[in-house]
């Protein structure tokens, strides 16, 4: 008997895959792609849209011949602020603009002018402003830059339902991708945004669809159910959502820590906003707050400072144990009134410190953590509120025991778990479809916990 499972491609920037995921949620084939970015119109790097159009089928016609598996239904997470103009036919009309691409500064004050101004807007729409990386800047760059072009376009998908749709044929809009740092979607209205309208870009988007609905459709003969598609910060959270209803706060650590409340739906402050706060979407529809430092990226470059300086291989220190002495120690060597708060949004206070300081590398180690974790602690205390009981960590840092024992000793009136999901996005994004596909209650042990204990905080 062929095993019964679901088909998801989980699209990144370096990495395409394709996961079967069969119904306790085991994956049981997975393949990887990478492709060549090529450039648009203005020499800029790419996603290179027709190799990942051609992988999509290719791929879909390989799996459902294996005569091991039957595919029930399919499904795609991708990365998001990306849009896929299509003509009437189909057919893309532009490249899959990069959202790092610069954003023409005239061209953003004119907007910002018109629709009431930077900080009204980001408050509306819970998000930084944040150029090409708000797409629906991009499409609005489009319209005014390019209007005999806008004129062509019939639908503009983001990329997870550009995907959907090569499937489906079906242009569907998802609110997690529209709701999450797009500039689209009112959060106070629940709508799309005034100017959205004013400009006429409603029009071009698929019909709106909730993020956990699909179709029945036929690909080269053969019957699948096929979901819409989800923005990948949002499959990443399903997962937590399926197994605890006890409120919690997710810590995805990599090169950006970015914790997500999906308990906490207070509409963003201007304060909040200016320390790099916004709001995702989860996938049925409610506000996710969520703040973020670039702190992974700054563990890497202070991390090679201390690697020189002690004249030691960075690669070393992923096994150093935690060493309470020690780090009881620190505290007596650096004052911290020296740091102010307000500066921990952007970096912690490593930067600044002096190694001599330190007698070994050890020691400066603990100290760049520690730095670390208040700086996340600061980062944490934006967006909690009343009623959350514990905090999962999932990623690098998660497997770091010495920032997981001072972040269990930084909020000791929080549960402090390490947490691990083999591929998140992908196993969020079976989940969201999970009833129309599987037969079987979803697993309560998809994801691996270790506890930071009151015993171990106590030092």
């Amino acid at each position: 008997m062929p095993i019964p499972v679901i088909a998801i491609f989980d699209v990144g920037k370096t990495n395409k895959k394709l996961f079967l995921i069969d119904e306790n949620y085991q994956i049981v084939y997975e393949r990887s792609a990478r492709f060549v970015e090529t450039v648009d119109e203005d020499g800029e790097p790419c996603e290179n849209l027709e190799s990942l159009r051609s992988s999509v089928y290719d791929s879909l016609h390989q799996v459902s011949k294996m005569a091991e598996y039957e595919i029930k239904a399919i499904n795609f997470s991708t990365y998001g602020a990306s849009f896929v103009y299509l003509d009437e036919n189909g057919e893309p009309l532009t490249p899959l603009y990069n959202y790092l691409k610069a954003y023409p500064e005239a061209l953003k004050n004119e907007f910002y002018t018109k629709y009431g101004g930077e900080e009204q807007l980001s408050l509306q729409t819970a998000s930084p402003v944040l150029g090409s990386l708000n797409s629906g800047l991009q499409f609005y760059r489009l319209k005014k830059e390019r209007p005999e072009l806008f004129a062509k376009i019939k639908y503009a998908l983001h990329l997870p339902q550009y995907l959907s749709y090569l499937i489906t044929g079906k242009a569907v809009a998802d609110i997690t991708s529209i709701g999450c740092h797009t500039h689209l979607w009112d959060f106070n209205k629940n709508q799309y945004h005034q100017w959205v309208i004013e400009e006429g870009l409603v029009a071009k988007f698929g019909t709106f669809t909730p993020a956990d609905s699909s179709s029945a459709c036929q690909f080269e003969g053969k019957s699948y159910q096929v979901g819409v598609g989800l923005h990948d910060s949002s499959a990443a959270l399903i997962p937590y959502l399926a197994n605890f209803s006890v409120p919690f706060v997710l810590l995805s650590t990599g090169t950006w820590c970015i914790s997500l409340n999906p308990f906490n739906q207070d509409p963003l402050t201007a304060e909040e906003l200016k320390q790099d706060c916004l709001c995702y979407m989860h996938f049925k529809g409610k506000a996710v707050k969520a703040s973020r430092i670039f702190a992974g990226n700054e563990h890497d470059q202070q991390l090679k400072r201390i690697a020189e300086h002690y004249d030691r291989a960075a690669y070393l220190f992923k096994h150093l144990k935690f060493n309470p002495g020690l780090f009881l120690k620190l505290g007596t060597k650096v004052p911290e009134n020296q740091f102010p708060q307000q500066e921990f949004s952007t970096t912690s206070a490593f930067g600044k410190r002096d190694l001599s300081l330190f007698k070994t590398a050890e020691e400066a180690y603990h100290q760049l953590i520690f730095d670390l974790v208040k700086q996340q602690v600061y980062s944490l205390r934006l967006i909690l509120n009343p009623g959350v009981k514990r905090v999962f960590v999932d990623g690098g840092f998660g497997k770091n025991a010495i920032y997981m024992h001072l972040l269990a000793i930084s909020i000791p009136d929080i549960e402090v778990y390490a947490s691990s999901v083999s591929q998140a996005t992908a196993i969020g994004t079976a989940l969201s479809i999970n009833d129309v596909w599987n037969d079987n209650p979803i697993p309560n042990d998809i994801i691996e916990l270790k506890y930071y204990s009151f015993i171990q905080r106590t030092l």
